[in-house]
């Protein structure tokens, strides 16, 4: 960031619809200024948020809006300035605060409690990340990093980009908690359009490589380390659906009794759909007509992907519809030919949208919104592929240590940065989370 004082979120400016994304974190020579866009990035999309709101956790699983931009600054400063040698940290007791799970890092505060971190204050953490971004600054225009060091930068970067979808996310779900249902910003765009008939595509059997070459040993392109390492699987014949589901046919799912019927759900599901009550998607009204958006309440899109729906639901749906899910193997069969273009944070919805015209990709016989809009669900299980490596040190605890007991979402959603996805990239969450933007497409066996 520049030496210029960030602004206050009640001052910065809203991002605009068409706003240019930053440059791809990639090359050394264009390091400061991805630098400077994705961490200026982050305190745009924060600027909507006041400091009540900056510290609401509503759940375990969400962050407050203040946790996020100090995270994401303790980041920099943890792995990447103090591993220059000699280095002062800002507050040495941030350090406890604002580590998330680097068990080999040391001992932080407990992750169900970030949010009764009423100190340090919104602006104390707006100047912590102005006196880290000053710092950075000075280092990269010194050339003081070395290629370790820039590539942890370049790593810093990626996360800092998945803190700021949750970052949307998160205070989604805290404003959607209070009964007001108040906007995170209520001039948000509405896009409306057809979603076009859901056809099928068609896949004979056949030997596919997916995945990524190891980042940065094998590659010049990043890549986190579980999309490695490239590899051969042997896909069968299948038909995957040429868009996602949308909202008007998850609601005859929902009139048609799906959450009543135990015979479509998964044990775990069914014991969720009872414990919590569950008879529609997260945000949907009663009456579901409207939903709750970043926006506020909106009247329900039946052309718009549906959204914020856990791996159940979206199983349970498949099996109503006579289909299946995805695997990845599927899903990225299917990307790595398509351009990833879509409905992303760069456009400024955030909510999922009908396919449009200026952000779709020019192949229509092709899948449609493979990226963006929403998470799509596929039934594969997050493990390692064959031949997997962490990341050497503490940073080998980014991915790996997660592979247990969550599933695999694919694609990017509507609060993703379009230069943070490829066809490779895999997310993953446990199957009753339902706060993302999460949705599905179709598949079926030949």
């Amino acid at each position: 960031m520049s030496s210029q004082p960030a602004p206050h979120p009640a001052d910065a400016p809203a991002p605009t619809r068409h706003s240019e994304p930053p440059a791809p974190p990639s090359a050394r020579q264009s390091l400061p200024a991805a630098y400077r866009a994705v961490r200026e990035r982050s305190v745009v999309l924060a600027a909507p948020v006041s400091a009540e709101d900056a510290m609401l956790q509503s759940m375990e699983e969400t962050s407050p809006t203040k946790w996020h931009l100090a995270h994401t600054t303790w980041f920099f400063e943890r792995f990447v300035l103090a591993g220059s040698g000699g280095y002062q940290a800002v507050n040495a007791d941030w350090d406890y605060l604002f580590n998330s799970y680097y068990q080999s890092v040391g001992p932080m505060h407990a992750r169900h409690r970030r949010g009764m971190l009423s100190r340090p204050s919104l602006a104390q953490v707006l100047d912590y990340r102005r006196q880290v971004d000053d710092r950075m600054a000075r280092a990269l225009s010194d050339d003081q990093f070395g290629t370790p060091l820039l590539q942890r930068i370049e790593l810093g970067l990626h996360h800092e980009q998945q803190h700021q979808e949750l970052l949307l996310t998160d205070i989604k779900h805290a404003l959607w908690c209070n009964p007001l249902k108040p906007a995170y910003r209520d001039d948000l765009p509405v896009a409306g359009a057809a979603a076009g008939a859901l056809d099928w595509l068609g896949q004979e059997e056949s030997i596919v490589e997916i995945g990524a070459a190891a980042w940065p040993l094998d590659s010049e392109h990043f890549a986190f380390d579980n999309e490695s390492p490239r590899h051969r699987v042997l896909m069968p014949a299948h038909a995957l659906a040429t868009r996602p589901v949308t909202n008007g046919e998850y609601r005859d799912f929902v009139e048609a009794g799906g959450y009543r019927d135990a015979a479509l759900w998964l044990s775990d599901g069914w014991a969720r759909v009872n414990q919590d009550a569950w008879q529609r998607p997260l945000y949907w009204d009663e009456a579901s007509e409207c939903e709750f958006t970043l926006g506020g309440m909106r009247p329900i899109d039946p052309h718009a992907p549906v959204s914020h729906l856990s791996y159940y639901e979206a199983d349970a749906f498949a099996r109503w519809a006579g289909a299946r899910l995805p695997t990845e193997v599927e899903w990225e069969g299917a990307a790595a030919s398509v351009a990833v273009a879509g409905n992303f944070v760069d456009q400024g919805y955030l909510h999922p949208v009908p396919p449009q015209r200026d952000v779709e990709s020019a192949d229509a016989g092709g899948p449609r919104q493979m990226f963006g809009d929403v998470w799509e669900w596929t039934s594969s299980a997050y493990t390692a592929y064959p031949g997997f490596r962490e990341m050497p040190g503490s940073l080998g605890e980014y991915n790996g240590k997660f592979m247990s007991g969550q599933q695999i979402l694919r694609g990017g959603s509507c609060a993703s940065p379009r230069d943070h996805l490829r066809a490779s990239y895999r997310n993953f969450f446990h199957a009753p989370d339902r706060w993302q933007f999460s949705g599905l497409r179709l598949a079926r066996d030949a």
